[in-house]
């Protein structure tokens, strides 16, 4: 008698991840949770000062320009902000972006293809819909891209302020659901809004930038366990390679993102073996992680949040311009769909389904966090339409009233399952045997 052949078993979507993974995107929301919260902090009291008696000392401040000329770096204070200290956060994003997929559990495709398609999605509706309202208005159409990134700080500071224990595999889709269109978005700044290249600074910048990549991929080779001498090495080359991208008109940022993509992320590539101490890459993560969320993001949140909204009548002006509301629908409504829709999507068409311990109406909640989009946002808000334009004001605006927005509704939703998400977190975290490793992280052992 002929066996009929079993079926073969469906892929899961958000299940549960590696412990590794676990703890390591745990460690890096703990600290963007702190990052959020000083973001927001530096955000409402740009935002008093700026509409406050003294707001001339306010974009005084913004606007005091400092550095060399000759360098093409005498910039004023928001700009130091803009240009400087957001490269550090994107040399995270790709440090991020990288390990994910060379050394984390993005690195097989059945992980990847949720969470980096559920981000395109999240791009390309938001910008379709503020592109739509905004058809008819070449002037406001530039800021199409406004709309597309998702603040990860932001984020998990609603979470940790809610209160939810939003299940790991919701966590960590969040997170690199962000970093990937993080990505997209310095992708769309380098293609989009570099008005003019000019090649010999840009061609320049492929020398220190190679010799960094070097360096740094045989790091032990050249410092052995000398950390001290790979940061007097290193630094100086990344601060040239990030000048001259400056200097050739490209935005600054993207030198950050090459920088992080050239730190090797594997620890037998990156430190010689397992028992040679840490790696470049979680070297530079320790390092870094706190200065950017503690302090670049925050400080470029405090010089770009500031707008004077001039009273009711600002506040009207603001919410009958194409540009605010375009924003404000594109990251309330567009995110979430195109997130969540193609999340939908993909089930349907894939042998794929929803993890058994999660509902759409949880994915749902994540799709509307995501629709936080600050620090990035406003970062492409000022390269539309220029600083202190008054399309720039309002795009502002918008980017406030939909990240609060977004974070309200998101509340809403989550905390509807807050009771459940904590019987979730006492699961995950349960360790009968006491070996160090929660138990639903062993079930799948021989």
């Amino acid at each position: 008698m002929t066996q009929e052949p079993s079926t073969p078993p469906r892929t899961t979507v958000f299940g549960r991840g590696s412990y590794s993974e676990f703890l390591r995107i745990g460690e890096i929301l703990r600290k963007e949770t702190v990052g959020g919260i000083l973001l927001v902090t530096a955000a409402v009291i740009a935002i008093i000062w700026a509409n406050s008696p003294v707001s001339d000392s306010y974009f005084a401040l913004r606007d005091f320009r400092v550095g060399y000329e000759p360098w093409h770096l005498e910039l004023s204070l928001g700009a130091w902000a803009a240009d400087g200290l957001l490269a550090v956060f994107f040399f995270l994003v790709g440090l991020e972006l990288k390990r994910e997929f060379v050394a984390g559990d993005l690195r097989q495709f059945s992980k990847s293809i949720v969470p980096v398609a559920a981000a395109v999605g999240g791009v390309v509706v938001p910008a379709v819909i503020y592109a739509l309202i905004n058809l008819t208005s070449p002037e406001t159409l530039r800021g199409w891209a406004i709309p597309t990134a998702t603040d990860i700080a932001f984020a998990v500071a609603v979470l940790a302020i809610i209160g939810s224990h939003l299940p790991s595999a919701l966590r960590i889709f969040l997170l690199t659901l962000a970093v990937v269109d993080d990505l997209l978005a310095i992708s769309i700044i380098a293609i989009f809004y570099t008005n003019e290249i000019q090649l010999g600074p840009l061609l320049l910048a492929l020398i220190p930038l190679a010799i960094y990549t070097i360096l740094a991929q045989k790091y032990r080779r050249f410092f052995g366990t000398k950390a001290w001498a790979a940061w007097v090495i290193l630094l100086p080359l990344a601060l040239v390679t990030w000048a001259l991208v400056h200097a050739s008109g490209v935005h600054a940022t993207v030198a950050g993102v090459l920088l992080g993509f050239a730190i090797p992320v594997i620890r037998s590539q990156a430190s010689g073996g397992p028992g040679n101490g840490p790696g470049l890459s979680e070297i530079f993560e320790h390092r870094f992680r706190p200065i950017s969320a503690g302090i670049a993001v925050p400080v470029f949140a405090f010089f770009s949040a500031g707008v004077a909204i001039g009273g009711w009548d600002g506040l009207f002006s603001a919410a009958t311009d194409p540009v605010a509301i375009g924003i404000v629908v594109a990251l309330v409504l567009g995110k979430p769909a195109g997130i969540l829709g193609t999340t939908w999507l993909l089930t349907k068409t894939t042998k794929a389904s929803l993890d058994r311990s999660l509902k759409w109406i949880d994915v749902f909640g994540v799709s509307l966090l995501a629709g936080i989009g600050f620090t990035v946002s406003l970062l492409v808000a000022e390269l539309s339409f220029g600083q202190g334009s008054a399309h720039d004001d309002h795009a502002k605006i918008g980017i406030l009233a939909a990240s609060v927005l977004a974070a309200l509704l998101a509340t809403a939703v989550l905390s509807t399952r807050n009771r459940y998400y904590r019987k979730l977190h006492a699961e995950e975290a349960e360790d009968a045997d006491h070996d160090g490793i929660p138990d639903v992280y062993q079930q799948d052992r021989p």
